[in-house]
């Protein structure tokens, strides 16, 4: 089995570039720490928790704008967009809805997906394009 390898790079509010590689079996844990580190060093700040919502988005829209608002640098599940949606929007949206919507963002370069089928876990793709809504 070939040997697992990561590439963190980041330039923080100082214009200093930082890089992190890690090869191995690499747990969660040391992902969060990573991340910890990362939101530390690069000086983000924390997203907020409010949505810009249009009346004309679609859902489609809608489950990314809760993808972009509470996963940014984060590991999540097609339930935990669920909950989110259900808890931020007040509305309810099929397990299978929330799964084809995730797949499509994937096909479409806007998430990264690890694991196996019933198992995915996704991540905001450092590629994306960034929109602003």
């Amino acid at each position: 089995m070939p040997t697992k390898r990561f590439k963190i790079e980041f330039l923080d509010d100082h214009g200093i570039k930082h890089t992190l590689s890690l090869e191995g079996n690499v747990p969660k844990e040391k992902i969060s720490q990573i991340l910890d580190y990362v939101e530390l060093m690069g000086g983000t700040q924390p997203v907020a928790n409010n949505i810009d919502l249009s009346k004309k988005d679609s859902r489609f829209e809608k489950i990314k704008k809760v993808i972009i608002s509470q996963y940014q640098d984060k590991i999540f599940t097609s339930k935990n967009v669920q909950g989110s949606f259900r808890e931020l929007l007040g509305e309810d949206v099929p397990h299978s809805t929330i799964s084809t919507y995730l797949s499509r963002l994937v096909d479409k370069g806007f998430l990264n997906r690890g694991g196996s089928s019933g198992e995915w876990h996704y991540a905001l793709s450092p590629r994306r394009e960034v929109s602003y809504f």
